[in-house]
């Protein structure tokens, strides 16, 4: 697109498209009128120059074995329907002698005989075009038997005439009627177009921070359609911003204390003298840095799950897939190396629509949580359970307490006796992917141990 009609105007646009077909249908009705005109002049002028020539034929008589002509004033009162145009006539015998005529040296040549006694002919008439009409009476008499032809013809002057005065009686009002739909064109445009002002308005107006919807119940439907998609873009804009902002927030919030602890760990380390106190404080300076790297690896892993969740397009997983590569990765190596951890996985798929990347988040965490906090053996796996895939991990303990449970899923929350090993950001990224994906956790405790569980809707196995 070019640069000038890239600043053009929606109006401006639409109307040079409504004058665009305008003008084309006025050509091709212009084209028509000017046609039918034509049609209807030359049978109007045709009609004259056959009620001359049949005057004419009319008044011819046999005398003495030869045709005579008293020539009637009806005929020339007839060609005077057309005062501007040049006249001619003439009365051909049987043999083609000139009986009589308008002028005897000018001879206008009819075609050849054939096709009715009515033939009507085109020829110059003192070099201006010309339209003749040659009709033909047969004579059978005594002293007399043969054709005598008449021919009378005229100019084109009326006929030209005629033509354009039909078109401009037909066009006038056209063209009238032409510019009255270009101006109610325009009015109606810039109504139907007023909402989108309106729109332009509201968002200008607007705080840079305001990403809530934009009313649309009063707009026509196609531009609830377009605000509808704007709508749920801002939503989505809004959740990236939010989550980014929360990004900050808790980061700022969370590494206060750590960084503060290890700063003064470290101070205490480099100037204690006493061997022994030394080596707690590197031991505690150790445990924070531990437990900086897991929060911050968390805080990265919440950021990343909540941006791939409304971001990344959604792809049939099996879940089964995910416990395997879990136990694959051997992490739990790291978290609780002396652990017994198993794998209970089918032979049937677990199949769910979702990201795998996130769902292997989620797993992670939930493993790394039963290895923290829950009682060895803890196990891993993945099951179909009617319309619903569950990817679950199970500890042989008793779980933490019905209110504690209550509050799982939230940020940063953490029991009074897990508070230097955890960060409470586990389970928060397993919800946020549950809530992603449709679905839920699920907490449940019976006499074998405590199990947590990502629970999603399951997806029919793709052939």
């Amino acid at each position: 697109m070019s640069d000038a009609g890239a600043g053009r105007s929606l109006v401006s646009r639409v109307l040079a498209t409504v004058l665009a077909i305008l003008v084309l249908g006025g050509v091709l009705v212009a084209g028509s009128i000017w046609w039918n005109g034509r049609q209807a002049a030359r049978q109007s002028y045709d009609r004259l120059l056959l009620g001359a020539a049949s005057d004419i034929a009319e008044s011819i008589r046999i005398q003495e074995g030869r045709p005579l002509v008293d020539l009637p004033v009806s005929a020339f009162e007839l060609l005077a329907q057309a005062p501007d145009d040049r006249i001619y006539y003439s009365v051909l015998g049987p043999d083609g002698r000139f009986v009589t005529g308008l002028d005897p040296e000018q001879r206008v040549a009819p075609p050849a005989r054939g096709g009715g006694a009515i033939r009507f002919f085109d020829a110059p008439l003192d070099g201006e075009p010309a339209r003749f009409v040659q009709l033909t009476r047969r004579f059978v008499e005594r002293d007399f038997s043969g054709p005598v032809d008449i021919v009378v013809g005229q100019t084109l002057r009326a006929r030209r005439a005629m033509t354009r005065e039909l078109m401009l009686d037909a066009l006038l009002p056209m063209a009238v009627a032409g510019v009255f739909l270009m101006v109610i064109a325009s009015l109606v445009i810039r109504s139907a177009l007023r909402p989108l002002e309106a729109l332009v308005e509201d968002l200008s107006g607007r705080d840079p921070y305001d990403l809530t919807p934009m009313p649309a119940d009063r707009l026509p439907r196609e531009l609830q359609v377009m605000l509808g998609a704007m709508n749920r873009f801002m939503g989505r804009l809004e959740g990236q911003v939010e989550a980014m902002r929360t990004l900050i927030s808790d980061t700022a919030h969370q590494l206060r204390t750590p960084v503060a602890a290890i700063r003064v760990h470290a101070d205490t380390a480099a100037s204690e003298t006493d061997a022994a106190t030394r080596r707690r404080a590197l031991d505690r300076l150790l445990t924070r840095t531990r437990s900086l790297g897991t929060l911050l690896d968390q805080l990265l892993s919440r950021a990343l799950v909540v941006h791939r969740t409304d971001s990344v397009p959604r792809a049939p997983v099996d879940l089964r897939e995910i416990a395997l590569e879990i136990m694959e990765r051997d992490d739990h190596a790291v978290l609780s190396p002396e652990a017994e951890l198993r794998l209970e996985i089918g032979e049937d798929p677990v199949m769910v629509r979702a990201d795998a990347f996130s769902l292997g988040e989620a797993g992670r965490n939930l493993l790394g949580n039963a290895l923290r906090h829950g009682r060895p053996p803890v196990s891993i796996g993945a099951t179909r359970r009617g319309a619903e895939a569950v990817l679950w991990v199970c500890d042989s303990g008793p779980g933490p307490d019905d209110s504690v449970i209550a509050l799982l899923g939230e940020r940063f929350n953490r029991s009074t006796a897990s508070r230097e090993q955890s960060t409470g950001i586990g389970l928060s990224i397993v919800t946020a992917v549950a809530t992603a994906f449709d679905g839920r956790v699920e907490m449940t405790r019976d006499e074998h141990g405590f199990c947590a569980s990502l629970v999603l809707p399951a997806e029919e196995e793709t052939p």
